[in-house]
């Protein structure tokens, strides 16, 4: 990205969320001292849907951006701070010379047998990475995803899912003036863009490593020959005495990026909420298909191992880029990441500004963060995702 990008964001709070919208857009566009931003996100929470449409478009029409795309949220990021159960808006704006974005609606089309997606671009040989916002009533976003690799010739995607909606039609999406209760909208950058993205787990693992060897569907009725369940149990039974009271409330299945590795931390795996329980089956029910012959594990929810991750994932960048300077962060955080696992809902936003040395850093906490995991995109849970841009 060549020099004189710039990237400013802006949080403000209060009931009058059109009020809050113009000191958050006034704030995001500050540091780009005049310039027309060529792309800028807004994310919204805390209102019903249809003032939260009204301030959608509000923020698109002040920022007057090239490209805006935004969507409802479960809480916001930015200015140093995460928002979480109060009205709040949060902008995000850059200048990117010599950065293509191509802005896109995805639609759904059923039939009675197939579900096809329109609406994404081509892939193009400059195109460097995708932000998809997606809502989770009325997109495949699992299948999605999963497809994308391929379809879109590995072009990186990351994002998250919508959230703040109780039910279908709820969410909005703004993408360039229009906003949109379905779907998923997103942007392509493509051309002369750095950018770089980084995925910390939130968990630990517990127990060992085994193999599905019966399930149907998302309900899986045996781990290594024996019920699930019985090895749920099994794994919070290694734990301290102390911790088995609380762990069943964090306990999440991992399911394996690369069956081919010799060891597993738990940044191989893809977090799957566990969604039921049958004391009479022994089996348990996840929130995702997990084929007969998968490598799975339990993981614990875990603050400590959460922040040690975090931490990790962004001194290992910051050293591996040097010296050289960055302009800006788009942050995805799982929702039950802030202040339900941490001390306070600023803590990834905090980690990230205070290891990557930036001011601008703005995004949601999302209800599925999207990310390139082990060579892939995925839909993953309880991560920070982080988009990062070279100046």
């Amino acid at each position: 990205m060549p020099a004189g990008s710039r990237i400013g964001d802006g949080l403000a709070l209060g009931d009058d969320l059109l009020a809050a919208v113009d000191r958050a857009v006034a704030a995001a566009l500050g540091p780009l001292g005049g310039t027309r931003p060529d792309l800028a996100c807004v994310f919204v929470t805390g209102s019903a849907p249809g003032l939260a449409e009204a301030a959608l478009l509000r923020a698109g029409e002040a920022l007057g951006a090239r490209n805006v795309v935004g969507c409802t949220a479960n809480g916001v990021i930015a200015d140093g701070h995460g928002v979480e159960g109060v009205p709040g808006v949060s902008v995000w704006a850059a200048s990117l010379p010599s950065v293509e974005v191509r802005a896109f609606h995805l639609e759904v089309l059923r039939t009675s047998d197939a579900i096809a997606v329109l609406g994404m671009p081509e892939r193009r040989d400059d195109d460097v990475v995708g932000v998809i916002l997606a809502d989770p009533w009325s997109f495949p976003v699992d299948g999605f995803v999963a497809h994308s690799h391929d379809a879109l010739r590995g072009l990186p995607l990351t994002g998250g899912v919508a959230g703040g909606s109780a039910a279908a039609g709820d969410t909005r999406l703004l993408v360039d003036g229009r906003v949109h209760d379905r779907g998923a909208v997103g942007v392509v950058l493509g051309g002369d863009v750095a950018v770089h993205t980084l995925v910390a787990p939130g968990c630990r693992t517990i127990g060992r490593p085994m193999t599905v060897t019966r399930a149907e569907g998302a309900t899986i009725l045996e781990l290594a020959g024996r019920p699930a369940l019985q090895q749920a149990k099994d794994a919070v039974s290694t734990l301290p005495d102390d911790e088995q009271p609380t762990a069943v409330r964090g306990l999440h299945l991992g399911v394996v990026v690369d069956e081919y590795a010799d060891e597993h931390t738990a940044a191989d795996f893809l977090v799957r909420g566990i969604a039921a329980a049958d004391h009479v089956t022994r089996s348990i029910t996840v929130g995702d298909v997990v084929p007969v012959g998968s490598t799975v594990q339990f993981l614990l929810r875990d603050p400590v191992a959460a922040h040690a991750d975090l931490a990790e994932v962004l001194v290992a960048f910051r050293s591996r880029m040097g010296l050289a300077p960055l302009a800006g962060a788009l942050l995805f955080s799982g929702d039950s990441r802030g202040g339900s696992m941490f001390a306070s809902p600023d803590h990834d936003v905090e980690a990230v500004r205070g290891a990557l040395g930036l001011d601008s850093v703005a995004g949601f906490f999302a209800a599925g963060e999207i990310g390139p995991l082990g060579g892939r995109n995925q839909v993953l849970g309880l991560t920070a995702t982080v988009l990062a841009f070279g100046t």
